[in-house]
């Protein structure tokens, strides 16, 4: 089966799974809307979801991300306590100190770099400005933040979606 078939077939399933879970209507009519719906959108969008010619098999990429999850969701919460620390101190000023940084990356896929900068701005204290090529611009609202990008962060993202690299 050609690539760009199995791209559709895979963006169907999926956004028939989540209609289905999401809308709670199991009668005839509203399932055939969806079915529609969901091949409508799997026909003009699989492009998003599988983008470009990936060298790897996306089930890696996608247990990859699965795997990289919960540790995203961990830096979360310890930056959301850090921003907390910092918002709720009576020296506020004197603890931020707001930083514009750039570094180079050493990921090459789109799919990974998006996810290392979208990473980087769910972490609160932190927004990614820009993505030139592998030029990235962060924003981080302290030194101690800035020292730590790219860091520990584009290495699991690195393990998670790029094993080559």
């Amino acid at each position: 089966m050609p690539r760009d078939m199995k791209a559709k077939l895979t963006t169907f399933a999926i956004m028939l799974f989540f209609w289905v879970m999401l809308s709670g209507m199991f009668d005839a009519f509203h399932l055939t809307l969806g079915v529609i719906c969901c091949l409508l959108i799997a026909h003009f969008s699989h492009g998003l979801l599988f983008y470009g010619d990936c060298k790897q098999p996306w089930v890696r990429s996608f247990v990859g991300l699965i795997a990289y999850l919960p540790w995203l969701f961990y830096q979360i919460v310890l930056a959301n306590l850090q921003v907390a620390y910092l918002v709720l101190h009576p020296r506020v000023l004197e603890k931020i100190d707001p930083h514009v940084i750039r570094f180079k990356t050493r990921l090459k896929r789109p799919l990974a770099k998006v996810t290392f900068a979208q990473s980087i701005t769910l972490t609160p204290g932190t927004v990614t400005v820009s993505v030139l090529d592998d030029e990235f611009t962060v924003y981080a609202l302290t030194r101690s933040v800035s020292d730590a990008l790219p860091g520990e962060m584009e290495a699991r993202v690195a393990r998670a979606l790029e094993p080559e690299l």
